[in-house]
C-alpha cells in the first residue's frame, strides 16, 4: 500500500501525453486466447490492473513478452485446461475486476471457465448477471462450486441465436463477443454497448479473421458471422478518454496553460464530453490531435441551462453520453467554479460518497440521495480547501481527491493511493512534471 503526501497550491503547466486506455486493454489482452499464433499489443498502459491481468496471462500459460514501452508479445499455444482449473488462478482471478473479461474466451476455447468472484472498485453493486446469461444464452451450463463458478458447453456449435443483453454492459457486451465469435453460424447481440472500447475490440477480432459485421460497429446491435479460427495480429491501444478528462479538470482548477497530446485522436468521439465540460466554464484550443487548456485562474462559471430549468444538471449516460468514470472529477471542478449545478451519478449507487471527503476540505456540497448531489461553487469568493488526511474509495474519486489536495492550502494526505495508480500511469513523476509537490511513500 502506499501514501501520496501533497503539498498544494501549485500550479501547474506544460505538456502531458495521455496514456493507453485501461478499459480498452483489459478487453483485448483477453482476446489473445482465441488463437494459438502470436498477438501483438502496442500503447498498453503501465499500470496495477493491466500488470494483473498479464501476471493472470501468464499463470495459465501465456508466453507474454515485453518488447518495447507499452508493447508486448502474447503466445497462447501452450495454454491447457489444466491450468485454467488450478486453485492459483481462482485467487489471481479474486484480486482484479477484468480478469472477468477471460471466462468469454476460455469458454469458447475449451468449452469450460471457472468463474470466481472477481475483484474490483467498492462503487456499488456491479451484478455479472448479464455475463452469465449471454453465456447461458450460448449454451453454457453453470454449476455451483465451492467458492467459484464452473461454466462447460460447447459453444462452437452450430447455433443461430439473437442474445439480448439485460443492460447495455460495456464487459457484459465484450464478453459475449469474445464467446461467439469462434465456431458455426450466426449470433446477433442486441443492446450491445457502444463504447469506443467494445469497438476497437471488434476492429482487433475482425483483424485476426473474425466475421462481425463491420458497418453494426459502433451500434447497439452487433452480428457476428462465426468462423472456425482466429489468426494473430497487431492491435494499437487508443488513448483514454477518462484520462483525458480527468486531466481537462485538473486544468481548469489549478493550470496555467497545459496541453493534452494525442487527446483528438480520430477514433475518439469526445465531442459531448468535451461540451459538459464546457457547460462549467471549460475553455480551450484544439491543435492537430492536441487539446489546450488555457489558464482558468481567473475564474470559470457554470452555465445555466437555456431551457427554462432552475439549475444545471450533470448526469452519467451510456455512450455516446458522459461516461460514469468522469462524474467524480467533473464534481471537483465544479467546486472551484461560479454558480451551482446537480450531478447525479445514476449508473452506480455508492460513487458519490466522496463528496464528504471534499465537505471536509471545506466544500459546499448538499446529498438529496445517495445518487444526487448539488455543488454550490465558490469561483469568486474568498473561500478555499484546507488539506486533510483522506482515503481513496476508487480509481476516479481517488483521481478527484488529487485534484482537491493539489488545490487545497497546505499539506494532504491520501492513504490507499494505489486505487489512484490502478487506473493513472505513473500519476506522480508526470504531474510532478508540470509542477505538482507530491511525494509517495510505501508501507513496508
Amino acid at each position: 500500500m502506499s501514501d501520496f503526501v501533497i503539498k498544494g497550491g501549485n500550479r501547474l503547466r506544460g505538456e502531458i501525453y495521455i496514456q493507453g486506455a485501461k478499459n480498452e486493454a483489459l478487453q483485448v489482452l483477453p482476446a489473445v486466447l482465441l488463437t494459438t499464433e502470436p498477438v501483438y499489443i502496442y500503447n498498453l498502459p503501465d499500470i496495477e490492473d493491466v500488470r494483473k491481468l498479464i501476471d493472470i496471462l501468464k499463470i495459465i500459460g501465456v508466453d507474454v513478452r515485453k518488447i518495447g514501452q507499452g508493447s508486448y508479445s502474447f503466445d497462447s499455444s501452450k495454454v491447457t485446461e489444466d491450468r485454467i482449473m488450478t486453485p492459483e488462478f481462482r485467487e489471481a482471478f479474486t484480486h482484479l475486476r477484468g480478469s472477468l473479461m477471460l471466462v468469454g474466451p476460455l469458454l469458447s476455447r475449451f468449452g469450460v471457465a471457472c468463474l470466481p468472484k472477481p475483484g474490483g472498485d467498492k462503487i456499488g453493486i456491479r451484478p455479472i448477471t448479464t455475463h452469465e446469461r449471454a453465456f447461458i444464452d450460448l449454451g453454457a451450463n453453470v454449476e455451483i462450486k465451492e467458492g467459484y463458478k464452473l461454466l462447460s458447453g460447447d459453444l462452437k456449435r452450430k447455433i443461430s441465436k439473437r442474445i439480448r443483453l439485460k443492460e447495455a454492459s460495456v464487459t457484459g457486451t465484450a464478453n459475449a463477443i469474445l464467446a461467439s465469435v469462434v465456431g458455426e453460424g450466426i449470433v446477433e447481440i442486441y443492446n450491445a454497448a457502444c463504447e469506443p472500447y467494445v469497438q476497437q475490440l471488434c476492429k482487433m477480432l475482425n483483424g485476426m479473421g473474425a466475421g462481425i459485421v463491420e458497418s453494426h460497429i459502433g451500434s447497439n446491435k452487433l452480428i457476428i458471422h462465426r468462423v472456425s479460427e482466429l489468426k494473430g495480429c497487431s492491435h494499437t491501444v487508443l488513448p483514454d478518454f477518462i484520462e483525458v478528462g480527468s486531466f481537462i479538470a485538473l486544468a481548469m482548477v489549478l493550470g496555467d496553460g497545459i496541453t493534452l497530446k494525442d487527446a483528438l485522436n480520430p477514433y475518439l468521439d469526445l465531442d459531448f464530453t468535451l461540451s459538459v465540460f464546457e457547460s462549467i466554464g471549460l475553455m480551450y484550443q484544439k491543435d492537430g490531435r492536441d487539446l489546450y487548456i488555457p489558464s482558468h485562474k481567473d475564474g470559470y462559471e457554470i452555465r445555466q441551462p437555456s431551457s427554462g430549468k432552475p439549475k444545471r444538471v450533470i448526469y452519467d449516460q451510456i455512450w455516446p453520453g458522459l461516461s460514469p468514470d468522469l462524474i467524480s472529477v467533473i464534481l471537483v471542478a465544479s467546486v472551484f467554479a461560479k454558480g451551482s449545478v446537480d450531478i447525479e451519478q445514476r449508473m452506480f449507487e455508492d460513487r458519490l460518497n466522496f463528496a464528504r471527503d471534499l465537505n471536509d476540505m471545506g466544500a459546499a456540497i448538499t446529498r438529496a440521495t445517495s445518487k444526487l448531489v448539488s455543488v454550490y461553487g465558490f469561483g469568486g469568493s474568498k473561500r478555499h480547501l484546507s488539506g486533510k488526511v483522506l482515503d481513496s474509495p476508487d480509481i476516479r474519486a481517488g483521481m478527484a481527491l488529487l485534484i482537491a489536495a493539489l488545490a487545497a492550502e497546505g499539506q494532504s494526505t491520501i492513504r490507499n493511493a494505489d486505487q489512484i495508480k490502478r487506473g493513472y500511469q505513473n500519476i506522480v513523476p508526470r504531474l510532478n512534471g508540470l509542477g505538482a509537490n507530491i511525494r509517495e511513500f510505501r508501507d513496508l
